[in-house]
């Protein structure tokens, strides 16, 4: 069996549904299953229906569902000629059901009313391609990953219990294939022991293709993606990519934590355990190669990949009594950092400072500064650039730094990471 994944842009609207369906008849009679994600940018949308909801604002909450039901609607009329097909029906219900939670009461879980609101978008788009493709004569089913996935009750970030997930998926699902050989379930959402909905992440429908790919001894896994594969650079921020046509799992690990963005970081893990090759390939050109990712690790080195990470700000703490940053420091740093989630980027320490880099957009500066303003002395830098090269040599690093301010630079035998202003 294969894993096919499709993320929103492969499924914004009726032309890239019907797409989908051109793909999908490429592999006649081959029993596949469909992860796909929420058409659009419908994920965006539905997380302002949760901020409408916590702040009981019923106008902008009432404007906000009633664009998302004008958007599917207008796929479903571009799909369905004809409003009797019970696709109609079951897009009514989910609306319905959306529109009555704003006279319900609002957790004081925030992470918990999102799940339950922010996976209404896989659940949409699935029920659509799902229905559109046996209107177009294929044999496919829907299938819920609300009752497949397990995870624990950590909310927006749900945690997979992997032994559950496995007996429910073969239990439940691997079955259906002994009478239809296409199923379409939903990308970035599990569920927890009571049946509550939870999500995976944001760009989480990548580690669900991984997560049915492990559970069913998949032969393959490819997530269909607007690019000819995986590149060496963003193309928007870099001239003259070069698409990587094989790489190991390793390497496409390193690419992922460095914050590479075709492919999510928890994806390669349970694809390398079972050694189950994924795919990145072109939707707008399903016949090309595309790039194939498995545990030969020959070609790693042939290329060097570049990783731009933009609107960085540099903390640089000292204690306050000018002694020496030791190991206790260290320790305090990481637990108080740890209190408001931070996500680190990069990190360097000198006998008398320790400097962290972190996404502009994930922190509040202020919230940082009034953390450690007892014990240290705290200096930042806004506006930088984090650039990771792997496999660099002195040309690349010149190339990616020409005039430009080297702030930080760390290397190691294979990886160059640099902040620039």
């Amino acid at each position: 069996m294969k894993i096919f994944k499709f993320g929103g842009a492969s499924v914004k609207d009726a032309a890239a549904v019907q797409n989908v369906a051109e793909i999908v008849s490429l592999y006649d009679g081959q029993k596949i299953t469909i992860v796909v994600s929420a058409m659009g940018k419908t994920t965006n949308k539905l997380e302002e229906v949760v901020t409408a909801l916590s702040q009981k604002d019923r106008k902008n909450f009432t404007a906000l569902v009633d664009d998302l039901v004008l958007f599917h609607e207008t796929i479903l009329g571009e799909l369905f000629h004809e409003r009797h097909f019970a696709v109609y029906a079951e897009m009514e219900a989910i609306f319905e059901a959306l529109r009555l939670r704003f006279d319900q009461s609002f957790s004081d879980n925030y992470s918990f009313e999102y799940d339950q609101i922010v996976s209404i978008g896989e659940v949409l788009s699935s029920v659509i391609l799902a229905a559109y493709l046996r209107e177009k004569g294929f044999p496919a089913v829907w299938a819920d990953a609300r009752k497949l996935i397990r995870t624990d009750h950590l909310y927006q970030e749900g945690n997979v219990d992997w032994n559950k997930t496995e007996s429910l998926i073969q239990e439940r699902f691997l079955p259906l294939f002994s009478e239809v050989n296409i199923q379409v379930t939903q990308g970035f959402i599990g569920h927890t022991p009571e049946g509550f909905t939870t999500t995976l992440g944001r760009e989480g429908s990548d580690y669900t293709a991984g997560i049915f790919a492990y559970c069913t001894n998949a032969e393959s896994v490819t997530i269909w993606k607007d690019v000819p594969g995986m590149l060496n650079a963003d193309p928007k921020y870099f001239d003259n990519t070069v698409k990587l046509d094989q790489i190991s799992f390793k390497e496409a690990i390193e690419l992922s934590y460095y914050g590479a963005s075709v492919i999510h970081p928890k994806t390669i893990k349970p694809l390398q355990n079972k050694d189950i090759p994924l795919y990145v390939k072109s939707f707008l050109d399903p016949t090309a190669s595309g790039t194939i990712i498995q545990k030969n690790s020959e070609n790693d080195a042939l290329i060097p990949s570049f990783i731009f990470k933009n609107d960085q700000v540099l903390f640089s703490f000292t204690t306050t009594n000018f002694s020496f940053i030791v190991e206790e420091n260290l320790s305090d740093i990481f637990s108080r950092l740890s209190k408001i989630n931070a996500k680190i980027n990069l990190m360097q320490n000198s006998a008398l400072d320790f400097s962290i880099l972190m996404d502009r957009s994930k922190i509040n500066i202020d919230q940082v500064l009034e953390l450690f303003k007892d014990t240290y002395s705290v200096k930042f830098n806004e506006g930088l650039t984090l650039i990771t090269i792997r496999h660099y040599d002195q040309a690349t690093i010149d190339r990616v730094t020409e005039n430009k301010e080297i702030i930080l630079e760390q290397k190691t035998r294979q990886t160059a990471r640099i902040v620039v202003k």
